[in-house]
């Protein structure tokens, strides 16, 4: 598995308009449009920690609210007066078979903890990070349409780019 599925410690998300901004000559951009897209860049980057940040402590509280439940229900179950005998009609001399004692099956157990954490953690992680990817582009989205000269150059020193990249 690639840490590019993760959205935390992916570290290559603006890589090309950061190439783009650190050179603006090439692309016939000015200073203030480098400083626009690295500010956009920037955003999306803290929009995508804090999310990611968020839904892995999300995810482990879940984990901790399934793990208390489970030990919950489980001091239920074993605390609640069981039957130790069925009884049948005609299936055996004296019409009652014994019930097994299935409390050692269903006790919460160190795997099932440990599962848990790291479903939930995981779970947490991708949607906190998803959900701080789209925050953080409707982010640096509005930082284009503040200044609309600026997202002209910049959309169109992207196409350039797009189109040298498609060329080699």
């Amino acid at each position: 598995m690639s840490t590019d599925s993760l959205a935390l410690p992916r570290n290559n998300a603006g890589e090309e308009i950061s190439a783009l901004a650190e050179n603006p000559l090439k692309h016939d951009l000015q200073d203030s449009d480098r400083d626009l897209l690295k500010t956009a860049v920037r955003k999306v980057g803290i929009h995508v920690t804090i999310g990611s940040a968020v839904g892995l402590a999300l995810g482990a509280f879940l984990a901790f609210r399934i793990r208390r439940t489970r030990m919950h229900r489980f001091n239920a179950f074993r605390a609640h007066e069981k039957p130790t005998r069925v009884k049948f009609a005609d299936k055996f001399a004296d019409g009652r078979e014994a019930i097994p004692d299935v409390t050692q099956h269903v006790k919460p157990t160190t795997p099932g903890n440990i599962a848990a954490y790291t479903l939930c953690g995981f779970g947490g992680l991708f949607l906190g990070g998803g959900t701080g990817l789209l925050t953080g582009s409707g982010s640096a989205r509005r930082t284009f349409t503040n200044a609309p000269e600026s997202r002209q150059r910049i959309e169109n020193a992207i196409r350039r780019v797009g189109t040298d990249v498609l060329w080699q």
